[in-house]
């Protein structure tokens, strides 16, 4: 029986299970280890190393060979680490290796396992609660894991277990990170090793202050509603501090003006230098780079920066072999690898995250042209040397003299990881995702007076002088970028393409790759910038397609920041769009979280006239054109009180429209059948409102 592409892509997580992720080398550079499924359909992670002299893969652990037919057991605090991390997969999702290169561990069903590299032996270790985010210090000797609120370590010599820090109230946590921390600022971590594996720095959270907002199933009312902190913008945040944490002795509070800096951005202890902690302050146009002394838990400042926007986080702060400092910081417009306060890389690179610092030179994955991402090897001396080349996006792992790099084309609809050791010819890693059943036709262009990237498709079968309906299918928000030179990006816009729209899409000012003024465009402007932006977009395609498009019959769809802007469109530009499809939109942005909501839109209570403008709640009244709203009842991340409210207006109004609600669902749709169905009910919408 033939899958249809909607169910196909939902069943295999958008084509990425059998792809290898997660990618380690040892560090004597020998071998590289890598979580894989055993095929494109099975959601289960195992554990995979490579021999890099003879290229030979093998099997480290397998979860069904430890479970048993038995299916996972995750806790809410696992559910809910995944869902801030997008995860989708089973069985091994990560794991850790001690610098030594002796020992892996991983939590799996809510337990704690170690596995012996060199005897390829695996065993369960104790623990106490459901296991979250297992760590082995660097020497090898210890696991540290956060269950119940409280921080343990194990040895592995005697696999005792013990508690280092346990909560003393009911709203406290050690060693996991925060809403915030994991939601918006990509900091999934509550805990980090010293070097000497003989002390910690933890995270204890004390949400008390915040709110409590209870998301509850409606298809069945014999559940309670599970009760949630959740900072919306405007109000209190958890109470985040860092403590250093030693195996014997008494602990202490890490010291900064908290009063000042209230997020705990990022945190590093490496070898190469004492612990650095990144600090932020409410409103995020300062951030401070901290040295620690974890004797007295004094912080010195490194680095003290300012914007009159925001600072935008990237990589964390470290030392490189030999104690410089090595941080990503906005300089002269562009976001630059900067050493001791110097920028090494030159204007016009657009630095995105750090592969390895070395003695001589950091290594970075950076972008000149934004639809475009390299490796690129930046020197002290002011020397640039890219270490990728042609048309893609790659990304790169260095260890050991081995080099690791993922490639990614628009004529490959998959990656490709090819290993590559002084001395040796270079050895790719063996995907066994399913193959993307079409290929995409991606036309890109510049489009508009801000020369956006735009990715225009096709159905596979278009007849050059047959005019379409347009359909834009944008994210189009700050933080994320569509348009790459990546086959994968585009085969859900291919397969909307082949239901006889010609598909564009979009990204507008805000979104990443562009330097410090493009990002900071939308500061105050979210609805006006970005809604823009696709108009310009629009107008470009019908100008450079005008036999092949129809501007009468334009449709828009987007999900999360493009559900906002699905919505936007039809309510303030009916002139130009003429149905609207959005899922789990954001409509009103009082009730987005603090971190990211206040980076773009400020305090709502000293500038309300911001988030008003923002709003898609005033708009209501003017609905002139078909909307369909679709939510997930268990979305924690954005509510499904966005998709009522903007209904509950709209009938006040009396304007018509559909919402499509979808019990148990959350951001994500992780079933099959329901993503199937739920796309072809989109098409099927939009078909007949732009017949």
């Amino acid at each position: 029986m033939t899958v249809s592409y909607p169910r196909l892509a939902a069943r295999t997580l958008r084509f990425t299970l059998g792809l290898p992720r997660n990618l380690t080398v040892s560090p004597d550079g020998r071998t590289v280890r890598f979580v894989r499924t055993p095929d494109g359909l099975t959601r289960t992670g195992q554990l995979w190393e490579l021999d890099v002299e003879t290229g030979t893969e093998s099997i480290l652990v397998d979860p069904v060979e430890l479970l048993g037919s038995a299916d996972e057991d995750l806790s809410a605090a696992e559910r809910a680490r995944r869902e801030r991390s997008r995860e989708g997969a089973s069985g091994i999702v990560g794991y850790d290796v001690d610098a030594t290169g002796r020992w892996a561990t991983f939590a799996l069903s809510g337990r704690l396992w170690a596995t012996h590299l060199g005897t390829r032996a695996t065993r369960e270790l104790p623990s106490a609660g459901a296991v979250i985010d297992p760590r082995l210090d660097p020497t090898g000797r210890r696991v540290a894991y956060a269950a119940g609120g409280a921080l343990h370590v194990v040895e592995l010599a005697t696999d005792e277990d013990r508690v280092l820090v346990a909560p003393d109230g009911p709203d406290l946590t050690w060693g996991q990170a925060e809403f915030i921390a994991a939601e918006e600022m990509d900091r999934m971590r509550g805990f980090w090793w010293a070097p000497d594996g003989q002390s910690l720095l933890v995270q204890r959270t004390d949400e008390s202050p915040v709110d409590t907002w209870f998301v509850g199933d409606p298809e069945h009312p014999e559940r309670a509603s599970t009760p949630q902190r959740y900072p919306a913008a405007g109000t209190d945040n958890a109470v985040v501090t860092l403590w250093h944490v030693p195996l014997d002795g008494p602990i202490t509070e890490v010291a900064w003006d908290r009063d000042a800096f209230e997020y705990l951005a990022r945190v590093t202890w490496t070898e190469d230098g004492p612990p650095l902690l990144q600090v932020l302050s409410r409103d995020q146009r300062r951030s401070q780079v901290l040295r620690l002394d974890p004797s007295t838990g004094a912080t010195h400042v490194l680095r003290d920066l300012a914007d009159e926007a925001w600072i935008e986080l990237g990589p964390g702060p470290r030392f490189a072999p030999g104690g410089a400092l090595v941080t990503v910081e906005d300089a002269d417009g562009w976001t630059r690898v900067v050493v001791d306060g110097a920028p090494i890389s030159p204007a016009g690179w657009q630095v995105r995250s750090i592969v390895a610092t070395q003695a001589d030179a950091v290594v970075a994955t950076a972008s000149q042209e934004p639809t475009e991402v390299h490796v690129v090897r930046f020197g002290l001396d002011g020397s640039v040397e890219p270490l990728t080349s042609g048309a893609g996006v790659h990304g790169a792992v260095i260890e050991g003299g081995t080099t690791v790099v993922v490639r990614s084309t628009l004529e490959t609809t998959g990656p490709v990881v090819t290993v590559q050791r002084d001395g040796h010819d270079s050895v790719t890693v063996r995907s066994v995702a399913e193959a993307v059943p079409l290929s995409p036709r991606v036309r890109l262009m510049h489009a508009g007076p801000h020369d956006l990237r735009t990715a225009v498709l096709f159905p596979s079968d278009h007849v050059p002088g047959t005019r379409l309906p347009i359909l834009m299918d944008p994210y189009g928000g700050p933080g994320a970028q569509r348009v790459l030179t990546s086959g994968r990006m585009f085969a859900e816009a291919q397969w909307l393409a082949d239901q006889g729209f010609c598909v564009v899409v979009a990204d507008g000012r805000g979104t990443p790759g562009r330097g410090h003024a493009w990002v900071r465009s939308v500061k105050d402007e979210l609805a006006s910038v970005t809604l823009q932006d696709q108009v310009d977009a629009l107008e470009a395609v019908v100008e450079a397609f005008p036999d092949d498009v129809d501007p009468g019959r334009v449709g828009i769809t987007g999900w999360s920041y493009g559900g906002y802007l699905a919505a936007l469109a039809v309510l303030a530009r009916p002139d130009l769009f003429h149905a609207a499809v959005a899922g789990a939109p954001v409509t009103e942005w009082r009730l987005y979280d603090t971190c990211y909501t206040e980076r773009y839109l400020g305090d709502p209570r000293t500038q309300p006239e911001v988030y008003d403008r923002s709003s898609l709640l005033p708009l209501a009244s003017g609905l002139a054109r078909p909307l369909m709203l679709i939510h997930g009842l268990a979305d924690d991340n954005v509510v499904a009180a966005h998709t009522l409210r903007l209904s509950s207006a709209l009938l006040a109004a009396g304007r018509p429209h559909t919402v499509l609600p979808l019990s148990g669902v959350t951001h994500m749709t992780p079933d099959d059948v329901v993503a199937e169905n739920l796309k072809l009910l989109q098409v099927r919408f939009l078909r007949e409102h732009l017949a």
